[in-house]
């Protein structure tokens, strides 16, 4: 195994990590909600009175972002090694995923595990193996 050390950034990780805790903080401080991105994404499908503009302002923020960051920097290049029915297969698996989870690795992972929920180390545990095991049986079996 050999690292990339140019593209070691732990400095940026850390930024974009801290940021991440803030904004799921401000979110449930300010206004009682999970930052599951998932979670609000699924309440723009039946949204309750006064429930829709705080989701669309946070979806938006998550599509507008990525396209205001080569501003400020030249954005890296992407390799995406699998074809489209296998994007196509994961999508549907990671939704799966999300439906019988009862969340998503951001609001699991990120908020759920901050909260000290149960519930969401379990969850986390679970995708976590998963993934290790799906990259391992595909790139070494």
């Amino acid at each position: 195994m050999s690292i990339a050390w140019q593209h070691f950034t732990p400095w940026a990780s850390l930024a974009g990590g801290m940021l991440i805790g803030l904004a799921a903080a401000l979110l449930i401080l300010f206004n009682g909600r999970i930052a599951g991105i998932s979670g609000i994404l699924g309440g723009l499908l039946r949204p309750r009175q006064g429930d829709l503009g705080w989701r669309i302002a946070f979806l938006a923020g998550l599509i507008v972002t990525p396209l205001l960051y080569p501003l400020w920097q030249a954005l890296p290049s992407v390799q995406i090694d699998a074809g489209m029915p296998a994007l196509i297969a994961a999508g549907l698996l990671v939704g799966v995923g999300v439906r019988y989870g009862a969340g998503c690795t951001s609001g699991h992972g990120v908020c759920g595990l901050s909260r000290l929920s149960p519930r969401s180390l379990a969850a986390t545990i679970a995708f976590m193996a998963a993934g290790f095991l799906t990259v391992y049986l595909l790139r070494h079996l």
